[in-house]
């Protein structure tokens, strides 16, 4: 769990460290971002969770992005990284399907969505009583999000955020039907 817990902290580090370069070096790093239904806009889908429009944009990330990636962490951490891409992946395959002509979209607001979806149905699908009072508890603090995914703030991606969250539903069923490999342990 360390690791993975490591590479999350990680991973915010490393946005806010590309935001500070996109700052001060000539041009702008979104040209990295989703461009929907473009070949050279598919390079966004890895790279557009670590470009952000401004610091408040990073900021409205961080936060979510370091509490719901602990809960995934908390409630699997084996599956943490599987959660992530394929939260990454939904959310950028959305944009990219579904975005608008002309525009970009940049931002790990995808991500954080994967990792809602994942929360709010990952008990359901384990059938476990923990990860059930997680769900609930998901639901309870953060469960308004979900109305991020619907279309109508102008200048947001619901559509990275749909892909993300039913990525995350997606992760969720596929991580509860496959039982999680042990270490073997050395003899």
């Amino acid at each position: 769990m360390k690791q993975h817990a490591l590479l999350l902290g990680g991973f915010v580090v490393l946005c806010w460290l590309v935001l500070a370069a996109d700052a001060v070096l000539p041009g702008s790093f979104a040209i990295f971002g989703v461009v929907p239904r473009s070949v050279n806009g598919l390079r966004g889908i890895p790279l557009a969770p670590l470009l952000h429009g401004n610091a408040a944009h990073l900021m409205s990330n961080t936060v979510p992005l370091l509490v719901l990636g602990g809960l995934v962490l908390a409630a699997d951490d084996r599956r943490f990284l599987t959660v992530t891409l394929w939260s990454v992946l939904g959310a950028g395959l959305a944009a990219w399907l579904f975005g608008a002509p002309r525009s970009v979209h940049v931002g790990a607001s995808g991500v954080v969505f994967g990792y809602l979806g994942f929360l709010l149905s990952h008990g359901w699908f384990a059938r476990r009583v923990g990860m059930i009072l997680v769900s609930l508890f998901v639901a309870g603090v953060w469960g308004g999000l979900v109305f991020g995914v619907l279309p109508g703030q102008s200048g947001v991606s619901w559509q990275s955020h749909a892909g993300g969250f039913v990525a995350g539903v997606l992760a969720a069923r596929h991580v509860a039907k496959r039982p999680a490999r042990r270490k073997k342990a050395s003899r």
